[in-house]
């Protein structure tokens, strides 16, 4: 094995909602892993960089310790981590990514007296998030007991444990069925690539930039769609204002249709049935829209 001076680590969620899509990124930034025994260190075979596969909650605390140096993990519990923590090493995001997804939410009972979040103060919540719902409440001038749950919190108010909840959603289908509704959101969340402020070597620290150069060509090329087309000269104008996030397109000459082009284009935006209606109506006629597999700028 190489010396663990030259190499990075990783730390991703062994199991989850985050775990396929973490992984996926790392394959599509061009990392191939050799797997171990016990399932939870993979080796990278043909770049510096070894995954740790790990709780989600832990990835935050290794990052902090020096255990790895970058992370995969929801905001959310980035945030209530570095909050809870006491000092010491920080937390920062590299990059935000385009999975995961959700959003903390307060709910309450569907005959609760309560309006809206001012209505909170004095009153009780239970969270698995009490750091994040406490500061992101206080920053509003709101003062609630915070009732701190590890799971199944949105039983809390049937209880009588808690007089509201604050939670991660995503369908509601969760609060419907304990007769609770949504009352606002406090914060949203996607999933997001972390290190820590502890001074990397200069080695490390060009894995690092190496790694981040491919992802950022992987997030741009999700982003992004290869647009070809035949169009009129006239049109070109019109065509370059539709389409969205478009650099400049490549014009090629079309054999005995001197008023026509053919026309390619990168657009960095989505591609919509509108667009192409719109630059069908501008006179353009066999229009593909492809996706982009890698980009490098």
């Amino acid at each position: 094995m190489s010396n663990t001076k030259s190499r990075i680590r990783v730390a991703i969620q062994k199991s989850g909602r985050l775990s396929d899509k973490s992984l996926g990124l790392l394959q599509s930034c061009g990392l191939r892993f050799a797997r171990s025994k016990d399932k939870l260190f993979w080796y990278g075979q043909d770049f510096p960089v070894d995954l740790l596969l790990v709780r989600d909650d832990d990835i935050p605390t290794m990052l902090l310790d020096g255990v790895c140096e970058l992370g995969i993990v929801g905001q959310n519990i980035a945030r209530e981590v570095q909050l809870a923590s006491n000092g010491g090493n920080e937390l920062n995001m590299l990059r935000k990514l385009n999975f995961g997804g959700c959003r903390l939410s307060l709910a309450i009972p569907e005959d609760s007296d309560i309006r809206d979040a001012n209505g909170l103060n004095g009153r009780r919540i239970a969270t698995s998030y009490p750091a994040l719902t406490r500061d992101l409440l206080n920053s509003r001038g709101i003062e609630a007991r915070i009732v701190k749950l590890s799971g199944s919190v949105e039983i809390a108010p049937g209880l009588g444990t808690a007089d509201a909840i604050s939670d991660l959603v995503s369908t509601g289908t969760t609060l419907r069925a304990n007769h609770l509704v949504e009352l606002e959101t406090l914060f949203t969340s996607t999933a997001a690539l972390y290190t820590s402020d502890i001074e990397l070597g200069s080695e490390k620290r060009s894995i690092l930039d190496r790694l981040l150069s491919r992802l950022d060509g992987v997030l741009q090329a999700e982003e992004s769609k290869y647009v070809m087309m035949n169009a009129p000269r006239k049109a070109l104008d019109d065509i370059a204002r539709i389409l969205p996030g478009a650099e400049h397109p490549s014009l090629m000459d079309l054999e005995g249709t001197p008023d026509r082009v053919a026309v390619h284009v990168v657009c960095r935006e989505g591609v919509f049935w509108e667009h192409l209606e719109a630059l069908k109506a501008a006179g353009a006629s066999a229009i593909l829209v492809l996706p982009v597999e890698k980009m490098l700028a």
